[in-house]
């Protein structure tokens, strides 16, 4: 596999009120072609900054990211972006959300015809395709995310990136959602970068997890190789020694060298006495 996304050693620091604040800190990772990369850490380690880097929607602040060869300096529809809010818009059906992407991308190169039934094999792709000419409100809240993925493939990215993608789903329509993915990715080998915060989610789906030490001053604390075969199989792993070792090793580096420290509010002293003067001054 040839590398296909070089982030180079990127610091990033935002101005605050109280001065500058370095979120990220030499954040270095070379990620191959097809492969799909899981970010994982706690709350506020700088997972979704370097989502946002990569997409083009932030400038680091040192070092920068290169893909296919070319400085990534702006978004762009080689890398289209899955959110935890599927952000379709209410108005248009499935159908129309999609198409609305593609002609944006392909407006100029292809034709009516061409345009229909490449919304319909994304559509399809993600198992919607029953459901494509309902609007939002019609549809439950995987059946969202599923059009939200189909409109992002539907742009033929280099790279999807998907920011905790099936974080508001519940526990089964997220495994459904995980197996879909999983599927799509075997079929079409993309290049997938994800952030999550689920340990079982991230040795499922991925090639590599990224673990991100606390911020701030965030970086790369270990990367993890997942050598499970694929296709995986979700209740063959739960058995797996080696699945259970994977997620093991994730879980040591989150809460014994990564443990998040939460600050303890000091209580207020009542001194005796004081609330009965408090009660007469009131009075």
């Amino acid at each position: 596999m040839s590398v296909i996304l070089d982030i180079s050693k990127i610091d990033m620091v935002f101005d605050t009120p109280k001065g500058p604040f370095t979120a990220l800190k030499e954040v270095d990772l070379k990620i191959q072609k097809g492969e799909f990369v899981s970010l994982i850490g706690h709350s506020g380690c700088g997972k979704s900054t370097v989502l946002n880097v990569v997409a083009g929607l932030y400038q680091a602040s040192r070092g920068g990211v290169i893909l296919n060869g070319r400085e990534v300096s702006e978004p762009g529809p080689e890398r289209a972006v899955v959110f935890q809010n599927h952000s379709l818009l209410p108005w248009l059906t499935a159908y129309q959300n999609v198409e609305l992407a593609v002609k944006q991308v392909f407006g100029k190169t292809k034709s009516k015809a061409e345009i229909r039934d490449w919304v319909e094999h994304n559509l399809t792709l993600v198992h919607m395709d029953h459901a494509m000419h309902k609007r939002p409100d019609e549809i439950s809240g995987g059946m969202k995310q599923r059009v939200g993925i189909a409109r992002a493939l539907s742009m033929q990215p280099d790279i999807l990136l998907m920011d905790e993608p099936f974080g508001a789903l519940d526990a089964l329509t997220r495994a459904h959602m995980q197996d879909s993915l999983m599927e799509i990715q075997n079929d079409l080998n993309n290049t997938v970068i994800m952030i999550t915060h689920d340990v079982d989610e991230a040795v499922l789906l991925s090639d590599r997890i990224v673990m991100m030490t606390n911020g701030p001053a965030a970086t790369i604390g270990e990367i993890l190789d997942i050598t499970l075969e694929r296709p995986r199989d979700r209740l063959g792993l739960a058995e797996d020694p080696e699945y259970t070792h994977l997620r093991s090793e994730v879980l040591k580096f989150l809460y014994e060298k990564q443990r998040k420290v939460e600050p303890i509010r000091q209580k207020k002293t009542i001194k005796p006495g004081a609330g009965k003067r408090d009660a007469a001054s009131a009075a």
